[in-house]
């Protein structure tokens, strides 16, 4: 499938940590951004997206759009070939998961797709999925027969009372598959990254990723961190996987993108050799028993199942289908967090307590 690079392209969420710099990436290549986002008149959150199209050879226009609202990612996609479906809430801190996770994933998919259907000019839908419709708990990767996750494997461990945002995650790429699978005249690409660190375009960006790297600088978790194992990418790199998703010819289906198997222990020692003379780095891992006492008392979203299906149990992916067919390189995870730690010191969002 030939997409035609002088045709624009549209990215929804534009003013969010992935589409920053997949916003870069777009305009380094020189293409025309329509840039879907909640309030075009508001250039205090447009201002570092209009910088990069001023120090680069494309150009950005920016369109209203709203999740929710039926029909309202129609004019931004006009003329465009691809769309990248990046706008979805990534946060822990919920009173209610329905209103707040499923309902913007899971309804604001079915809103970007069916805009596809009505758009004849769109040859290829790239979606921001997650490793979390993959699998909703670590104890998971048990059932497992190869012994790591892959894109044949979907979550079957989450819902709304027990890891609402995996769940929320897993309803909207299965929104997405079921609405691709009615037509023939665009591709569906997903993108499905584990937990994203690295600088963002946007410094002040409200990712849940910055208040986890802040953490390990603060003093929040000085006292030592849960042994419960994820993956990372760095944002950079996952921005090069969804470009390549729009533009690679034989990109089709779902693509792990993680660079790394690691822990929360494993991502602060990385941190130590240059910072951990001057910020209270966490440096030992907190026994199980403590959590499991302790947790659910300091955020209401640590529940004791999540712990006991959670802590103490690896995590392990299989990014292959990424580095062959997209050509993903992923870069180490020590500059990923040097470069997102040095970041946050420089707005201020690390202060020594």
């Amino acid at each position: 499938m030939h997409i035609d690079k002088t045709q624009p392209v549209m990215v929804t969420g534009a003013t969010g940590y992935v589409a920053g710099w997949l916003v870069s990436r777009l305009l380094q290549e020189g293409l025309t951004v329509h840039a879907a986002v909640r309030d075009p008149d508001d250039a205090s959150k447009l201002h570092h997206l209009t910088a990069l199209a001023e120090s680069m050879s494309g150009t950005i226009h920016f369109f209203a759009a709203d999740l929710l609202t039926p029909g309202s990612y129609l004019e931004a996609m006009q003329g465009c070939e691809v769309v990248f479906h990046t706008a979805s809430p990534f946060t822990l801190d919920i009173q209610d998961p329905v209103k707040e996770l499923i309902e913007p994933a899971q309804l604001g998919t079915r809103n970007v797709l069916e805009s596809a259907n009505a758009t004849p000019s769109v040859k290829r839908v790239v979606v921001t999925s997650s490793c979390a419709a993959i699998y909703g708990d670590n104890a998971d990767l048990a059932k497992i027969p190869e012994g790591q996750f892959t894109e044949e494997v979907w979550n079957t461990s989450s819902s709304v009372e027990h890891q609402a945002y995996s769940y929320s995650k897993l309803l909207a790429e299965k929104e997405a598959w079921s609405i691709a699978e009615k037509q023939d005249h665009w591709r569906l690409v997903t993108i499905n990254p584990s937990l994203v660190i690295g600088p963002g375009v946007n410094p002040n960006g409200t990712s849940e990723s910055f208040n986890i790297i802040r953490q390990m600088g603060d003093g929040t978790l000085k006292m030592g961190v849960p042994d419960i194992g994820f993956g990372v990418v760095d944002v950079r790199d996952l921005a090069e996987a969804h470009f390549r998703g729009g533009f690679v010819a034989e990109a089709k289906g779902r693509f792990i993108v993680s660079g790394h198997n690691t822990s929360f222990l494993k991502m602060a020692e990385t941190l130590l050799e240059r910072y951990g003379a001057r910020y209270p780095i966490p440096r030992r891992k907190l026994p199980k028993w403590l959590v499991w006492t302790v947790g659910p008392l300091l955020n209401k979203g640590v529940t004791r199942k999540m712990i006991s299906l959670n802590v103490d149990l690896p995590w392990r992916a299989d990014n292959r289908r990424s580095r062959e067919i997209l050509g993903v390189s992923y870069r180490p995870m020590q500059d990923s967090m040097n470069d997102f730690f040095a970041q946050l010191i420089e707005s201020g969002r690390i202060k020594v307590r």
